[in-house]
Parts: structure tokens; sequence; C-alpha cells
């Protein structure tokens, strides 16, 4: 694609970010087929975004063998039986935050999720209904995806078979990727939901709402659903099969919204396709646009960083990332992690390869991890859970943050200048990193991820370190 169009536009909207505001709150995705990327690899860019005092954890979790008989217990009670071994994964933890955890598996599975609304009845009534039990899955489902799913269409459908026995609380689109496909699912409150498999030469950009359209389960290749998703919109009174239009997902399920298109998938799309597509309030934007070219790593963060009318980067962006899943290479290498820590603009985005074997205990809190991974040590409250803590990574970039917010203008191109050239370096540097890492996995598959472990360390640490300089030059 016409990549100085995404840098100038970015830029430009620095000047005059204090002239726009978007009234979207939220999450964003973006999500580019392997043939719309420019090395094959299916790209999975989000923005995770929400109000209040948050912080996050970054750590590897390993495998974890379990007992026979054991269960796994959700939030409000319901339970579903635990599989004999866990698998892996990177994981970003947004504490006390029912749905805003991030995961990259050792299968080269990722999953990130955006809020929808919907039209469904209120939980309790659901509950009478016998469409949620015992207050349904909520929180673990994304986990129990990046714990089970060696791929993203198995991760697909393990989430269906959940929703389906235990009902979801919340209304939103997963997005699950592997570095052959990638799939939206959206699911509402009870035991509904649909999933769309996004075209390979085509590119999604998915905002707070609904955008799945017209559904067709009997074409398993793209989509997979609920066997009663239409019946039960029929019998709520959602759609009418007697009248003149077929079915549409995000029609029937989504709540009714004042402008139909959605301000921040057109800008998306304008920024991908390279064109000033008109605003019409009433109009449906399509599923999938096709790019004006083909896109990197840095086109997605580009856009996840973009300012201005539609703004997709704020202040309550907790973290920005992209996944870059590639087959090309084995997991470990060519499965990788880019992240920056709170905002986007703000930040330095670095790269961890699926192969890692640890994360620096600057990116975490040093609690055991499966005392990390109970509901109880997530949700619990105390006065000094959201304290700044300077010697996490996290709270470094959100203190550079606000400083930078304090005077944007003034700032942000002494931090984009410094920024920007570490980052070039890192990109610059990544096929020999790579060149490398192969050559030590064909004969040394763990010498390969301590390599992996200890570059990976390396550059996230040298961004923490830019970061507190930074930070000391705004008074």
């Amino acid at each position: 694609m016409d990549k100085s169009k995404i840098v100038y536009i970015f830029f430009a909207a620095i000047l005059v970010v204090g002239s726009f505001a978007s009234s979207a709150n939220g999450c964003y995705a973006v999500v580019v087929g392997k043939d719309a990327s420019t090395d094959g690899a299916v790209l999975l860019g989000h923005n995770e975004q929400n109000d209040g005092r948050r912080f996050l954890n970054f750590r590897r979790v390993p495998r974890i063998e379990h007992k026979a008989g054991e269960i796994v217990k959700f939030q409000g009670g319901a339970e579903v039986p635990q599989v004999k071994e866990s698998y892996s994964f990177l994981w970003s933890e947004n504490p006390g935050a029912t749905y805003s955890d991030g995961y990259l598996n050792e299968w080269g599975v990722a999953v990130v999720s955006d809020g929808c609304p919907d039209r469904a009845e209120e939980l309790q009534k659901l509950e009478r209904e016998g469409q949620l039990v015992k207050g349904g899955i909520g929180y673990m489902l994304r986990r129990l995806i990046a714990e089970r799913a060696k791929t993203a269409r198995e991760g697909v459908r393990i989430a269906g078979e959940l929703i389906e026995r235990v009902g979801y609380p919340s209304s939103r689109t997963l997005v699950i990727a592997d570095s052959k496909e990638a799939w939206l699912l959206s699911m509402t409150r009870g035991r509904h939901w649909v999933a769309q498999r996004v075209p390979d030469d085509a590119v999604v950009l998915l905002p707070n709402v609904y955008i799945i359209g017209e559904v067709n389960l009997e074409d398993k290749v793209n989509f997979l659903g609920s066997p009663d998703l239409i019946e039960y919109a029929v019998k709520r009174g959602w759609y009418n099969p007697a009248g003149p239009e077929r079915f549409n997902f995000s029609q029937a399920y989504g709540q009714r919204q004042q402008r139909i298109m959605d301000q921040r998938q057109w800008r998306g799309q304008c920024l991908v396709t390279g064109k000033d597509i008109e605003q019409e309030p009433d109009r449906r934007l399509p599923f999938s646009v096709r790019p004006a070219g083909t896109l990197s790593v840095k086109d997605v963060i580009q856009i996840l960083r973009f300012h201005g009318e539609g703004g997709l980067c704020k202040e309550a962006t907790q973290e920005a990332v992209v996944f870059q899943l590639r087959s090309n290479m084995p997991v470990d290498i060519g499965c990788i992690y880019w992240r920056c820590s709170a905002e986007p603009c703000i930040s330095i985005l670095t790269p961890w390869y699926c192969g890692i074997t640890e994360t620096p205990k600057a990116y975490y809190q040093n609690v055991n991890v499966k005392e990390n991974l109970t509901l109880e040590f997530h949700f619990y409250e105390s006065p000094g859970k959201f304290k700044p803590d300077f010697r996490m990574a996290w709270w470094v970039f959100k203190g550079l943050q606000d400083k930078v917010n304090a005077d944007y203008r003034g700032r942000i191109g002494v931090v984009r200048a410094a920024f920007d050239k570490y980052e070039a370096k890192v990109f610059e540097g990544q096929p020999a990193v790579e060149k490398k890492a192969m050559e030590l996995f064909r004969s040394n598959k763990p010498a390969a991820r301590r390599y992996l472990t200890g570059y990976s360390r390396a550059v996230a640490l040298g961004a923490v370190q830019k970061a507190r300089k930074l930070t000391k030059e705004f008074k």
C-alpha cells in the first residue's frame, strides 16, 4: 500500500489532535489476511482500551499438568472439566478487568476481544430462561482457548461449545488468529454466537459494534455458529423470515445505534484502502476491504497510533499489540507478540517471540504463576492495587504517557524521534536475529529459545530505559 499516506495522515493529525475527538470508547482491532500482508503472515493488531485505573502484567505461563477429575470454575459458579494438560502461553493480564486479557499460545494461536453492545434481555431473565448457567463463562473464555486450541478454527469451536454449554454474560467479538487464518467470533448474552473467517486477501477493521452481517451456516469454510442462531432471532422478534431481507447478524442481534456507519470502522477502512470513503450515517460498511497494497507490522501499528477524526489511539489505551503469525518458520520463531505498553503513539513496539521461556520480572508482579492464574488473585481488591510502581515497565510507560499528554503537541515530536529510531533498529535487525535463531533451532531447540528469550529481554528493557530517560527530560 502507499505507506507514506498512512505516515503522513498520522503525523499531520498529531499537529491538530486537540481539534478532533472520537466519541467511541473501547478497543479496536486490525486483522490482515495472509495474502494481504507483506510477508505472508496473518497480522492481528489490537488496542486494549478501558476506563478507570488499570495496569498490565505480561508474562509467560508454562504447560501445566492437571489431575484427573479437576474442574474449571467460573466467576458465577458454573464449571467445566479440566483438560489433562493445558498449553503454555504469553499472557497480557489486565488485573481486575473481566474482558481485557490478551493471549498468544505455544501453537501460535492469538486471542483478543472488543466489546459490542447487543439487544439481549437482562442477565437475570436469561438465567431464568436457561440461557445462562450460574452466570456463564465470562472471564475464562479466552484463557481456555489459549490453553486448549492448536489452531484458530479449533479455538472458535472450543469457544462455541463452551458458550452453548453454560452461556456467556457479555456481548462482544473475539478475534482468534493463527499463522494460516483469522476468525471473528461474535457472541451475545446467552448461548448464541457466530463466527466469520477473514478473507485471506482482505483486511477487517473491528470497532465496538458487531460487523458480521449476512450469515451462511452451510458454508462451514467461512462461517460457524449456533445451530438455532436464526430461529432464536425470529422467536425474539428480531428477524422476520417472511420479509424481503436476508438474515443479518449485526442487524438482528446488535443494539440499535443512532448512526449505523461506525466512525472508527470508517476511519480504518479509509487508511487501509487509501480512499476517502464517503460518510453515510445510514449505510453499513462491508465486513472486510481489499487494501491498497500489502501491509506490514509497521503499517498496522501506524493505524493503531492514528489520532484525528475517527481516532483509534487514546489515553485510555493500556496496550497496543501486533501479532505477526508466520507459517514459513517454526512457531517459536515465526510467531511474535509485538507490543507497546500504554498508549501506542507514546510508546515503543518491541518483539516477544513465541518461543521465549520467560519475560523480565519488570513486566509482571512477582507472584507464583499458579496463584496468578486464579480468579481470586485476578479479581482481588486492595487499597494499593493500582498504585503506581515505577519498578514495573508498564508504569514507566504510563508515567511518560502522562508527561507527554500534559503538552502533547509540544512533546510528542521529541518522543517519536527517539522511539522511531529505536524501532527502526529493531526491525532492521529482525532478519539477522531470526537467521541465527533458525540455525540454533535446527540443532538445539532449547538453545534457540534461550537466545530468543535473551534478545526479547534486551530489546524490551532497552525500551524501558529509553522511556525513563525521556520522562526525566519533561518537567
